[in-house]
């Protein structure tokens, strides 16, 4: 076990998340989460409720959640990045597009960018300043 899931677990625990719980928010099995609570005095019942208190899913540092707000899964813009750049499975992406490049005429996808016109930097140069080697 790693010192950053030692930490998570620590940080779960003072939350009040359940030995289960854990073991499913960071894919390890129960009887781990449970053994090393017990091992390190952090054994017994959780004193607070788990939707009191969250911890951050990259470093797990507790993280104090903005009543009224949406809840915080991040305690800081840099652990939100380095766990989204580590998990690029996950990541929904929806706005893929198609087009045809007028200039090379070849089909190409863009992603995010419903406007873009040309395959590359080269095809834009060259159709907007002259070249015609595509024709």
């Amino acid at each position: 076990m790693t010192e950053m899931q030692k930490q998570q677990i620590k940080g779960y625990r003072d939350c009040g998340y359940g030995y289960k719980k854990i073991g499913q928010l960071m894919g390890i099995s129960e009887n781990t989460v449970k053994t090393y609570c017990k091992r390190n005095g952090l054994g017994g019942i959780a004193a607070k409720p788990a939707q009191e208190c969250c911890v951050c899913k990259s470093c797990g540092k507790p993280i104090v959640q903005v009543p009224g707000r949406k809840q915080k899964k991040f305690c800081s813009d840099r652990c939100r990045n380095q766990w989204w750049n580590s998990h690029l499975d996950l990541v929904n992406r929806k706005a893929h597009y198609n087009f045809i490049c007028p200039c090379c005429k070849r089909p190409f996808t863009a992603y995010g960018n419903a406007n873009r016109k040309y395959c590359s930097h080269e095809c834009y140069i060259e159709d907007r300043f002259g070249g015609g080697h595509h024709e």
